[in-house]
C-alpha cells in the first residue's frame, strides 16, 4: 500500500494546515508556497488521485468542490476583481500530489498564457 498523501495527512489532521472552509466533502486551506496573494488549495476528502481517475459517480463531488472554490473566492474577497482556477492532471500538466485538487489563485493580475 502507498504512503499516504501530504493532502490526505492534512485531512487526517497529522500536519496542520491554513484552513479557511471545511465541510463533509471537502477541505480548503492555504498554500505553503503561494503563486499570488491569495492561493487557496480545495481538495476532497474522498481520495482521487487525478480528474483522470474520476469516476461517473463523482460528478457531484466534482461540482461541488467548484460551489466551493466559488464561495472561498468570495470569501477571500475575490469575487468582483476575479480569480483563476487551476486543476492540474498528470506529470506534464504540473500535477505535484496524486490526489484530486483545484488551486484557487487571486488578488493580482494573473497573465495569459500562464507559466
Amino acid at each position: 500500500m502507498p504512503a499516504p498523501t501530504i493532502f490526505k495527512r492534512i485531512l487526517d489532521r497529522e500536519i496542520p494546515a491554513q484552513v479557511v472552509y471545511e465541510d463533509d466533502q471537502c477541505l480548503a486551506f492555504r498554500d505553503v508556497r503561494p503563486q499570488a496573494p491569495v492561493h487557496v488549495l480545495v481538495i476532497p476528502r474522498k481520495e482521487i488521485p487525478s480528474l483522470a481517475a474520476a469516476e461517473e459517480g463523482d460528478s457531484a463531488l466534482l461540482g461541488h468542490l467548484l460551489s466551493v472554490v466559488r464561495q472561498v473566492a468570495v470569501q477571500e474577497g475575490l469575487g468582483e476583481s476575479g480569480y483563476r482556477v487551476i486543476i492540474n492532471c498528470g506529470r506534464d500538466g504540473g500535477q505535484t500530489v496524486d490526489h484530486l485538487h483545484l488551486h484557487l489563485l487571486g488578488g493580482r493580475d494573473l497573465s495569459w498564457p500562464p507559466g
